[in-house]
């Protein structure tokens, strides 16, 4: 089962970075579409369905481990897209709570189900479970058309190329460089352009938000070619490389445009899934504990600068980490939000690695797939490490936290279309500027707003938005701004100005301004009760490998 992620952590970027681009790989370029609305007769032996708990920034997360399906913090949204096998956004229609709700499913099957019978099933479930019912139609919907732009410089792929080798593959960097200027490489080997351009618009996502259709007349052959760009977009043109100025060397484009999609129409689902079986601890078991089978952990060098953290099936690989951010990473939480740790928290630097042993994390249909063991599992296990190695003990507790709240000034909202479905759509950039954070509202309440408003604003915002606008209704809008490294990048505040809020004359605009200037409302600190985590004990130095 191939791997995908959604990314939402710019607090540490860097690490997510690595991680979104070497697993963000196309989980549905090469399957076929089942037929909407008849999801097929198959179904799991047993699936656990559920909530998600609460969690500050949640990202969907797909898996498969031994005989298990996972999906944690998936929207009912997700879950249709992956079924189907349809971009996000060409899921329409349904009730607001589609995009909103989160939900945890996980199903057990036969270890040798393909990865077209596991969207079979995940489709019976949604039927069974939430009484989905959807239609198919053709609509022009947003996408950015690949077409040849002057003269193609791919390479025709040889009639001998073994199956083996084609897709394309992440070429791992001799040297390690920061968010900023990390430059990402991929070789492509005996590639349709179909299969390239949903490749795109996976790997590339944070300038390619919307489908990628090929319009070439390259169809119907394969090739090879290599292709680098920066993985964030650069703040000048002559400080890196889009993925747009990628395609152009090789001769290729892509526009945003309107095109012919196939959509998933919503035509009716419940909010509450039906039960789980009275059986379920006995029919699916909880798997033991999870812990690393190898660990290491040693000092960085001290000519490494810079934080990273790969995720490969079962193994993690941390360069120059200090113990306060394998904390937040481990608890998934912002590094504010822990209490109570001595100074040197911040300071230490270690390399971590820790890979789990080869029974955690089997081979999962297809047979050629890697071992996939999900990512909670591999939090679950550097808790443990922590706990064992720098014998860390902590506690949840809320104490009184600077908290922002949501106030309405002077708004500038427009009254929804009570047709639309409610939702909050994250587009990371544009092709004008791709730095720019884009969130569009559509159908959205201010409550919702505030509750969905620190995932995108993840580094401004560490703690849940309150609501305190008394604004009734719901209202379209769209919010602009730049990443808080952006801002505080490229802005030259006076010494007084908070550097969270202040703006770059030269175009960087911040989280506050934009919800100040461009809604009329504003984000203002209040103390309050927040849930932390309290370090009871940590020790400095490791215990030995």
């Amino acid at each position: 089962m191939s791997k995908a992620v959604r990314v939402r952590k710019p607090q540490i970027t860097f690490a997510y970075l690595i991680f979104a681009v070497v697993f963000s790989l196309p989980l549905i370029a090469q399957s076929s579409k089942p037929e909407v609305g008849k999801p097929g007769a198959s179904t799991f032996e047993v699936a656990d369905v559920h909530v998600s708990p609460h969690r500050d920034n949640p990202y969907m997360r797909v898996s498969m481990s031994h005989d298990r399906l996972a999906l944690r913090d998936a929207t009912m949204v997700d879950l249709i897209a992956i079924a189907y096998n349809v971009d996000s956004l060409s899921v329409l229609q349904g009730p607001a709570w589609l995009d909103l709700d989160h939900f945890d499913i996980i199903a057990k099957a036969p270890r040798t189900t393909s990865e077209d019978g596991f969207r079979l099933m995940l489709g019976a479930l949604l039927a069974d479970r939430f009484q989905l019912v959807v239609h198919s139609e053709k609509r022009p919907l947003p996408a950015f058309v690949l077409t040849v732009g002057g003269t193609s410089k791919l390479r025709p792929s040889p009639a001998s190329t073994d199956d083996s080798e084609q897709g394309c593959q992440y070429q791992q960097p001799k040297t390690s460089a920061s968010a900023d200027t990390m430059v990402v490489t991929f070789s492509c080997h005996a590639v349709t352009m179909d299969y390239f351009a949903q490749f795109l618009h996976d790997a590339a996502g944070n300038y390619l938000p919307k489908p990628v259709v090929n319009a070439t007349d390259l169809k119907g052959k394969t090739w090879d070619f290599d292709i680098s760009w920066s993985a964030r977009a650069p703040k000048t043109a002559d400080s890196g490389i889009t993925i747009f100025d990628a395609l152009k060397q090789l001769g290729l484009k892509a526009e945003p445009k309107t095109a012919p999609l196939p959509a998933v129409i919503v035509d009716r689902a419940s909010e509450i899934p039906t039960a789980n079986s009275p059986d379920l601890a006995k029919l699916l078991p909880p798997p033991p504990p999870a812990t690393f089978d190898v660990a290491v952990i040693k000092p960085s060098s001290p000519n490494e600068k810079h934080f990273g953290i790969q995720l490969n099936g079962g193994t993690i690989n941390v360069t120059h980490g200090s113990p306060e951010t394998l904390i937040a990473f481990a608890w998934d939480i912002d590094k504010a939000m822990i209490a109570d740790g001595p100074k040197w928290l911040s300071q230490d630097f270690y390399d971590v690695m820790g890979k789990a042993a080869d029974s955690a994390s089997p081979n999962g249909p297809p047979a050629s797939a890697a071992p996939n063991v999900d990512v909670d599992d591999i939090k679950e296990m550097l808790r443990s490490l922590l706990a064992d190695r720098f014998k860390l003990v902590v506690h949840q507790e809320e104490r009184p936290f600077d908290s922002y709240t949501l106030l309405a000034a002077n708004p500038k909202l427009k009254k929804a279309d009570p047709a639309n479905r409610a939702s909050c759509r994250v587009v990371w950039g544009d092709v004008k500027d791709p730095s720019i954070e884009v969130l569009t509202c559509q159908n959205t309440t201010m409550s919702q707003f505030a509750q969905q408003l620190q995932s995108p604003a993840s580094g401004y915002i560490k703690s849940p938005v309150l609501d305190a606008t008394h604004l009734d209704g719901a209202y379209d809008f769209t919010l602009r701004f730049n990443s808080l490294r952006d801002v505080q990048t490229r802005a030259t505040p006076s010494p007084s100005a908070d550097p969270a809020v202040a703006s770059d004359p030269g175009g960087a605009i911040s989280l506050f301004d934009a919800v100040d200037k461009q809604l009329g409302l504003k984000l203002e600190k209040q103390k309050r009760p927040t849930p932390v985590l309290v370090i009871d004990h940590i020790e400095q130095t490791p215990t030995e490998n």
